[in-house]
C-alpha cells in the first residue's frame, strides 16, 4: 500500500477508534465451471466518461443538504436525514480521499485463469481474487483482508482494513467487452455515508512484456527476462 493511502486510513482509524469494525461476509454464492466473466486483458482510464472526485463530493454534500432542509420542512419524516457533524463531514472527505488515491492508476492490467484473477495497478497494490471449486477464498495481507465474489457477471473484490473500514470495487463488463466500469465504494464506521466513484476504462493492447513470469507452488510471482523454470 503506498504512503498516501496508509495515512489517510490511519486518519480514519483514528477517527473511528471507538466504532465497532466490520464484519466480512463470505456466504457469497459459488459457481460452477468456468469463471462468468472473462476480465483479462490490458485497460487504460477512458477520461471522457466517469466522475470527478470533487465533483462527486460535492454532489454528495449537496443532497446531504438537501435531504436536512426536506426534513426541516417535513419534520418526523420516513426519510428524516440527521445533521452532519463536522468530525463525520472530515471522514467524507477522507473516504473520497482514500477512493481517490485507490483509483489513481490510469492503466489496470488483469490476469485470469480457473482459480484467480489479479488486477494489476501501477505503482498500488494489486487486488486478488482467489476460488476453489468455485468459491471465494478469502486473502490476508499486510494491508487487510481481501475476498471477491459474483453478482450475475459482475466481480465484485471486498477489502476489510483495519478500525472499521471497507473498500469495495466492482467490476462489469460492456456487451462488446470493450469497455469496463469499476465502482468503488469506501465505508468507514466514522461515517453513516460511504463514498462512491465510478470509473471508466477502454481496453487496448500492451506492447508484450519483457519479463517472463510464472506462479510457483508457495503463491509467488517469479519473473525474469530469461527462460523460467519451476
Amino acid at each position: 500500500m503506498t504512503q498516501r493511502i496508509t495515512s489517510i486510513v490511519v486518519a480514519l482509524m483514528l477517527a473511528a477508534c471507538s466504532a465497532p469494525g466490520p464484519v466480512l461476509d463470505t456466504t457469497t454464492p459459488s459457481f460452477v465451471g468456468d469463471m462468468p466473466m472473462d476480465f483479462s486483458g490490458s485497460w487504460e482510464r477512458d477520461y471522457s466518461r466517469g466522475e470527478d472526485v470533487q465533483g462527486a463530493l460535492n454532489s454528495l454534500f449537496r443532497e446531504q443538504r438537501r435531504r436536512i432542509e426536506q426534513q426541516k420542512q417535513f419534520p418526523g419524516s420516513p426519510s428524516s436525514t440527521p445533521s452532519m457533524s463536522p468530525r463525520e463531514g472530515n471522514a467524507i472527505v477522507a473516504l473520497a480521499r482514500l477512493v481517490e488515491e485507490i483509483t489513481r492508476p490510469d492503466v489496470l492490467t488483469i490476469t485470469q485463469n480457473d482459480f484467480e484473477i489479479r488486477v494489476a495497478r501501477k505503482d498500488d497494490f494489486d487486488l486478488s481474487c482467489s476460488f476453489f471449486d468455485g468459491i471465494a477464498q478469502g486473502t490476508d495481507s499486510a494491508y487487510g483482508t481481501e475476498v471477491c465474489s459474483w453478482d450475475g457477471d459482475d466481480l465484485v473484490s471486498y477489502l476489510v482494513l483495519p478500525g472499521g473500514l471497507t473498500i469495495s470495487s466492482r467490476f462489469t463488463m460492456s456487451f462488446d467487452r470493450n469497455y469496463l466500469r469499476v465502482i468503488t465504494t469506501a465505508k468507514s464506521s466514522a461515517t453513516r455515508t460511504p463514498f462512491t466513484l465510478h470509473r471508466y476504462y477502454i481496453r487496448f493492447e500492451a506492447p508484450p512484456s519483457a519479463f517472463n513470469c510464472i506462479e510457483t507452488l508457495s503463491m509467488k510471482r517469479v519473473c525474469s527476462t530469461g527462460e523460467v523454470t519451476p
